[in-house]
């Protein structure tokens, strides 16, 4: 049987915290920007300009977007995902979203602030206009990740 590319994806709690922090400063608008790392792993992020300057809708800057492909290959890393904030709704792919992505083999992360109390990082393999949700692991987590691989692929 054949398992998914990515079904689960470890990334640091310095990685969600600088996410989180992108959402905020940008907040009401929607940010977005690159993760990069390796397959199944989520090293760093590169945050990107919002070419829609929109509270519900996100375009990285292909300037950003390639600087960030140039980066990760010179660090032998490569962009694995993008991730954007919903400022005010919950950390699940919208319409748009869905229909919008195109890249098959990323994970596509939401950063949800609908509330201080109920802030949230999600993880997405969007396909075909499908969601499939991702598991987001912490760092440490490298040995799980591949029992859970393992597992699927049984």
């Amino acid at each position: 049987m054949k398992s998914s590319p990515i079904d689960v994806v470890v990334m640091s709690e310095s990685v969600g915290r600088g996410l989180l922090t992108h959402a905020r400063n940008e907040a009401p608008l929607e940010c977005c920007g690159l993760l990069i790392g390796t397959k199944g792993q989520v090293v760093r992020s590169a945050r990107a300009h919002n070419l829609c300057q929109s509270p519900t809708r996100y375009r990285v800057d292909p300037v950003d977007h390639f600087e960030a492909i140039r980066q990760a290959r010179n660090e032998g890393l490569e962009v694995v995902g993008t991730y954007h904030s919903h400022p005010a709704s919950l950390p699940q792919p919208s319409e748009t979203d869905l229909n919008q992505a195109t890249y098959p083999h990323f994970v596509y992360v939401i950063v949800s602030l609908l509330s201080k109390d109920t802030e949230a990082i999600k993880g997405y393999r969007l396909r075909s206009g499908q969601a499939t949700q991702v598991e987001l692991l912490p760092d440490g987590s490298s040995s799980r990740v591949d029992n859970i691989r393992g597992d699927r692929n049984r």
